[in-house]
């Protein structure tokens, strides 16, 4: 091991896989869809998502989750034609951090008692 670099990782904070369970209702001014989160962390997500927005494109979030009403604003970051955003927290209001907070703990949990792993799940084409 020694002598050996590790990859470096751009992100502050990790993020964590959903079980399948999180969607997120996302646009500006208005809706453009409902997508499913492929990740999650502190500082951003994944959206799955044939529809693309150009990078650095504002987006109002509104997840719906157990945990209650999370309402966020983000913008691209990324952009995977055909596949997803990659999108970067701008905002979360005050009164929902808590619930965001929740929701990776959640996560977290789930995926570290979760025997059931589906290696496929990253190479799924997003919901229509």
């Amino acid at each position: 091991m020694l002598g050996q670099q590790l990859p470096c990782s751009r992100r502050l904070s990790s993020r964590v896989e959903s079980p399948g369970d999180v969607y997120v209702c996302w646009g500006a001014a208005g809706y453009d869809d409902t997508s499913q989160v492929r990740d999650l962390g502190p500082r951003g997500l994944f959206l799955l998502t044939r529809k693309t927005k150009p990078v650095g494109a504002k987006t109002d979030l509104y997840f719906l989750v157990e945990e209650g009403q999370i309402r966020a604003e983000a913008v691209v970051r990324h952009a995977k034609f055909g596949r997803g955003l990659g999108l970067e927290f701008t905002a979360v209001r005050l009164e929902d951090r808590q619930r965001l907070a929740d929701l990776l703990k959640r996560l977290r949990e789930f995926r570290a008692i979760s025997k059931f792993r589906r290696p496929d799940y990253r190479q799924r084409p997003p919901l229509q």
